[in-house]
């Protein structure tokens, strides 16, 4: 077990409450231009880079879906909701950050999403000025379910892998910081983890506060 001395979180479904705008709006864009999406191959969206996404759908819905168009088309479907109703933010968000200031914790983002968006639902969420580092996808070459955006984010903060928690809420990005050698803390959003996911990670929380009693534990060990 190794001293932790920073914690990176993914952004949509984990800091911000935004993972189900994610699944209603690809459902949409994807519907509107003829293309029955369903819940369940929205939800495999879930943090998945791009390269990977487009594959993905052309496979589920023909080479001749536009993926560039549908995302754009979802992106300002979730602009005018946000912008009609704000960003909100998950429990016990601001609880954990302050308990992580107060005990000298680096704190990171690592995102699939762009970084003009992130900034912007992160200073509407209120925690962006709190962060040491933000990491988004297009930043690295592989992004989740690769490992690239953490160790890219372990690098910024100036600690090792095996030094950071890694606070997930989806299979592709609990892929992504297990396979960065992070220990990895899932908080289920719009779906729990199977029996495969469960090896994966090393602690299952209901909420962020849960994440306190966690690092707790690492401090009575080094300290």
């Amino acid at each position: 077990m190794a001293d932790i001395k920073a914690v990176i979180f993914d952004m949509d479904g984990v800091i911000t409450d935004t993972e189900k705008l994610l699944v209603k709006y690809w459902c949409k864009a994807a519907g509107d231009m003829g293309y029955p999406m369903t819940r369940e191959q929205a939800l495999e969206l879930r943090s998945l880079a791009a390269r990977y996404a487009e594959p993905y759908l052309k496979e589920q819905f023909g080479e001749d879906f536009n993926y560039r168009k549908v995302r754009a088309r979802r992106k300002e479907l979730m602009d005018d909701h946000i912008d009609l109703f704000g960003v909100d933010i998950k429990p016990g968000l601001k609880e954990l950050i302050g308990y992580l200031k107060e005990n000298g914790y680096k704190l990171a983002v690592a995102t699939a999403t762009d970084y003009d968006r992130a900034v912007s639902y992160l200073q509407k969420a209120g925690v962006y000025e709190c962060l040491d580092a933000l990491c988004c996808g297009p930043s690295v070459e592989h992004g989740k379910p690769e490992p690239d955006i953490y160790l890219y984010a372990a690098n910024k903060l100036g600690v090792e892998p095996e030094e950071c928690l890694a606070v997930e809420d989806s299979p592709n990005g609990v892929k992504a910081a297990y396979a960065a050698n992070m220990y990895t803390v899932m908080i289920p959003d719009l779906t729990q983890p199977d029996e495969e996911l469960k090896k994966l990670i090393y602690r299952k929380c209901d909420d962020l506060l849960e994440i306190i009693g966690v690092l707790e534990t690492f401090r009575q060990t080094f300290f």
